[in-house]
């Protein structure tokens, strides 16, 4: 029942701010593309970039991980290096990255209550990780876009899987959206509408649409 007298314009516990976010990014690499056929392997590097660029624009720190790049897997996926250059990701041997106390260090490092958490495959690095990190109290979100699995099903049911748990699925716009939440955030809007429109697709180009009506 609601208590109109405690209703007020305050935004939800649950949603995203910068300032209680650490990006948790897990084996974007070449070996993992290859067996990913749950969506187009084009559009996940879209999406993961794009959530990168907007960690970046927020000042949210990101943790890069990477499973038996020089014996395996390859380096991590060049666009989404090039964001972070000089950054060594943490490699690791384990499939569940919070098996490992350096990745789970790194995050604890940052302070930060929630996780969001993308990366290939959904059902083996994300789902293990997901549910270890969310059943220690962290608040986890996956932006599901920029995650694949080997097979529709195998993506699918890890979903299911981990929303059982209490994981939130997301996308990774929502997530940067969730940030700014205000046009009226001025330090950021020029930033954010720079992303949109290099990663957003349609929407994208209905914002450089509008950006070039208004300078005429």
């Amino acid at each position: 029942m609601v208590n109109i007298q405690d209703v007020k314009p305050d935004p939800a516990p649950s949603l995203l701010t910068p300032q209680d976010s650490v990006v948790l990014l897990v084996d974007h690499q070449p070996q993992m593309f290859f067996g990913t056929t749950s969506t187009d392997r084009g559009d996940i590097i879209n999406a993961t970039v794009g959530l990168a660029k907007a960690a970046k624009v927020f000042d949210v720190p990101v943790v890069l991980t990477t499973v038996a790049a020089k014996t395996f897997s390859g380096p991590l996926l060049g666009p989404l290096a090039d964001q972070f250059p000089g950054v060594e990701p943490i490699d690791r041997t384990t499939m569940n990255c919070w098996e490992d106390a350096r990745v789970v260090d790194a995050v604890k490092a940052t302070g930060r209550p929630k996780i969001v958490m993308a990366g290939l495959w959904t059902e083996v690095c994300i789902a293990l990780a997901g549910l270890s990190a969310r059943a220690q109290g962290y608040e986890v979100y996956v932006p599901t876009d920029a995650c694949g699995g080997v097979s529709l099903e195998a993506h699918e049911n890890a979903l299911r899987r981990i929303t059982q748990h209490g994981i939130v699925t997301t996308t990774w716009l929502t997530t940067m959206l969730e940030w700014q939440r205000d046009w009226g955030r001025t330090e950021t809007y020029d930033a954010v509408s720079k992303v949109v429109m290099e990663h957003a697709g349609a929407y994208g180009l209905g914002v450089a649409y509008a950006h070039s009506m208004i300078k005429q």
